[in-house]
């Protein structure tokens, strides 16, 4: 067995067998068996990375044919080259560190191998996604971590919000979805074959060629373009099909590293820089890109600001985070894409784990209100804390200050409006990023001590086999940066990269950012800084300014804090009229038309009938003398009457 495909089964393995066998195998041998698989997993894409990136060998490996019939063919393999080797170890180390760290949060819950079991699930369908060689397997992999966050995030199923977090998930994502699909029905229509190397060959020939629909014929590569992007919004939780991802939060906070930090959200990025040799010539599509992000990137940033729940601000973050990555992309800076997205997965993680021990900390609390003074109670989480903060506020030497700083100077050396559009609500953004991420810092680990004393007496730091894989995050979130920028973006990227990612001539924005001026390309560091420092003076030096600023602007402050009140125009605009019109089709339409036309009535008939013939038994036996009289006084007069 080759190491790509044994990186990609050993999930499935540990999968299978504590799913299958965790309650004979124990709680103590199924967090072993899936911890063991994911740290080789993780050990091997070591070897693989170098292999594929540093040694530039790229591979497909086929598996086995899956479909052959008529003019599709497809089969099951694993293609390898450093888009796919990038995002196999960045899948493999934090899972790793999350299944560890899921040996010390979940040890008392009831259900332990069922949860190990779902992490593993869910890293062997990313890793299936990743590591696709065609179009119907991508989408085999997208589906699979559909499936597995739909049950991670219910994993908690007799609390109705999980129950209900998890549906919401899975239904805004089949939105998404189903535009994926018709993405790659359309991708099947021009170009008749699901591999991606005919097709990503192929597409310079289809520029400018239409496609019929009905009555119009629209640009192909658009149509395309816009229907995968669909796909790729809704698993990345951009503006419009977010709206699961603040709600996904009811899931254990390792669901929450592992789904939100550096797998399930980043596969609509993963998949639009794989699709660069398409999308390079669908410039349309690209600037739809940019849009998209940079405004998802505001929207969730502002949103972070007035949010009290510890997870939920975090989980903003990465909505808004996964913005820059996408206008990264529309600027033909899928290198910078992939970067931020790298680090991100690290200090992400470390966040989303320090919030936890937080939680496990004071017992299941998750509001910020009533946190506050936990430094000195514990330090090493709030160390860590630290690092993850100074990360995503893009502040030097830190992983975010290199990959977020890239992004926005990409967007203005693109030199198009939309590039322009992008860089000013990205530079906005990161100033809201700082101070909510701070924000976060400051009420939960600074100033008085607002729970109760019960609770209060009760903080403790949290056990090493949770602490330790903090650590390794927390070493990516401080040298990612550094040690990556060079290959990532740098003057290395051409070798690195390879023939994985295209970028035209035409599109120089990630080389022209080279050249810009220092307030440009440092403007991101300098309103990081401003962020923290406005933080400070508003939770720390004087407390009770929040309390003002909110009571002056109430009206913004509660449309940020109600989320833009995007849910309740979904409910208001989808949800209720729907509902109304399936209960009007329930009731009227199957219960009295189907239902009352095709089973009610007849059933009620025969009912009716066989009441009437039963009475005719009556157990009188000259009743039945007279009935057989009548039947034979009728039987002789049809004789006498029908026979010539």
């Amino acid at each position: 067995m080759s190491l790509p495909v044994a990186i990609v089964f050993l999930p499935l393995i540990a999968a299978a067998m504590t799913g299958l066998f965790g309650r004979s195998l124990g709680d103590k041998l199924s967090q072993l068996i899936t911890c063991l698989a994911l740290l080789a997993a993780a050990a091997l894409s070591l070897f693989v990375f170098q292999d594929a990136v540093l040694a530039h060998h790229t591979q497909s490996i086929v598996l086995l044919r899956w479909i052959d019939t008529g003019p599709m063919s497809v089969s099951w393999g694993i293609r390898v080259d450093s888009l796919s080797a990038v995002m196999m170890l960045v899948v493999t180390v934090v899972s790793a560190m999350v299944h560890v760290y899921s040996v010390g949060y979940m040890a008392h819950d009831k259900s332990i191998p069922r949860f190990m079991s779902y992490l593993s699930l869910f890293t062997f369908a990313m890793l299936m996604l990743v590591t696709a060689d065609n179009f119907v397997q991508l989408f085999f992999g997208w589906e699979g971590v559909g499936l597995a966050s739909y049950l991670l995030i219910g994993f908690w199923f007799d609390r109705p919000s999980a129950n209900a977090a998890a549906i919401k998930a899975f239904v805004v994502n089949r939105v998404g979805d189903l535009g994926f699909m018709l993405g790659i029905f359309a991708i099947f229509v021009l170009f008749g074959t699901f591999d991606f190397t005919p097709v990503f060959a192929a597409a310079p020939q289809m520029v400018g060629k239409t496609m019929a629909f009905l009555s119009w014929h629209p640009d192909a590569l658009t149509v395309t373009g816009i229907l995968l992007l669909i796909g790729a919004m809704g698993k990345s939780a951009q503006l419009g099909l977010h709206t699961w991802l603040p709600d996904a939060m009811e899931g254990p906070t390792p669901v929450s590293a592992l789904i939100h930090a550096a797998t399930m959200v980043t596969a609509g990025v993963f998949m639009l820089c794989r699709l660069s040799p398409l999308l390079e010539y669908a410039p349309v599509v690209l600037n739809t890109v940019v849009v998209v992000g940079a405004t998802t990137a505001i929207f969730a940033a502002t949103i972070g600001l007035a949010q009290t729940d510890i997870k939920r601000v975090i989980a903003y973050s990465t909505c808004s985070q996964l913005g820059y990555m996408f206008f990264a992309a529309g600027v033909s800076a899928y290198p910078a894409a992939m970067f931020h997205l790298t680090t991100h997965a690290f200090f992400k993680a470390l966040l989303f784990l320090a919030a936890g021990s937080v939680i496990h900390a004071l017992g299941g609390e998750q509001d910020m209100r009533k946190m506050g003074g936990l430094w000195k109670l514990i330090p090493i989480t709030y160390a860590l804390m630290w690092i993850g903060n100074l990360a995503l506020a893009g502040i030097y030497p830190f992983a975010g200050f290199y990959s977020k700083d890239i992004i926005v100077d990409a967007a203005y050396a693109a030199g198009s409006s939309f590039g322009y559009y992008a860089f000013i609500l990205g530079v906005a953004a990161a100033f809201l990023t700082s101070f909510y991420s701070w924000r976060l810092l400051f009420m939960t680990f600074h100033g008085k001590a607002r729970m109760d004393a019960h609770r209060l007496s009760h903080v403790h730091e949290a056990p090493p086999v949770m602490l330790v894989p903090l650590f390794v995050l927390a070493l990516g979130a401080i040298f990612a940066g550094y040690l990556g920028y060079e290959s990532f973006v740098g003057a290395g990227q051409a070798a690195f990269w390879g023939p994985s990612i295209l970028i035209l001539p035409i599109h120089q924005a990630l080389a022209n950012a080279e050249h810009l001026s220092w307030m440009v390309t440092h403007v991101t560091l300098i309103v990081g800084v401003l962020g923290i420092a406005l933080a400070w003076v508003f939770y720390v030096v004087a407390p009770g300014l929040p309390g003002q600023v909110a009571g002056t602007f109430a009206l913004l402050y509660r449309l940020f804090l109600n989320k833009w009140y995007v849910d309740e125009l979904y409910h208001a605009v989808l949800t209720r009229p729907v509902g109304i019109l399936a209960r009007w089709l329930w009731k009227g339409g199957d219960q009295l038309v189907i239902d009352g036309l095709t089973t009610d009535i007849p059933v009620a008939a025969t009912r009716a009938l066989s009441i009437q013939f039963s009475r005719l038994e009556t157990g009188y036996i000259f009743h039945y003398a007279y009935a057989m009289l009548f039947g034979v006084v009728g039987l002789v007069s049809w004789y006498l009457v029908v026979r010539p």
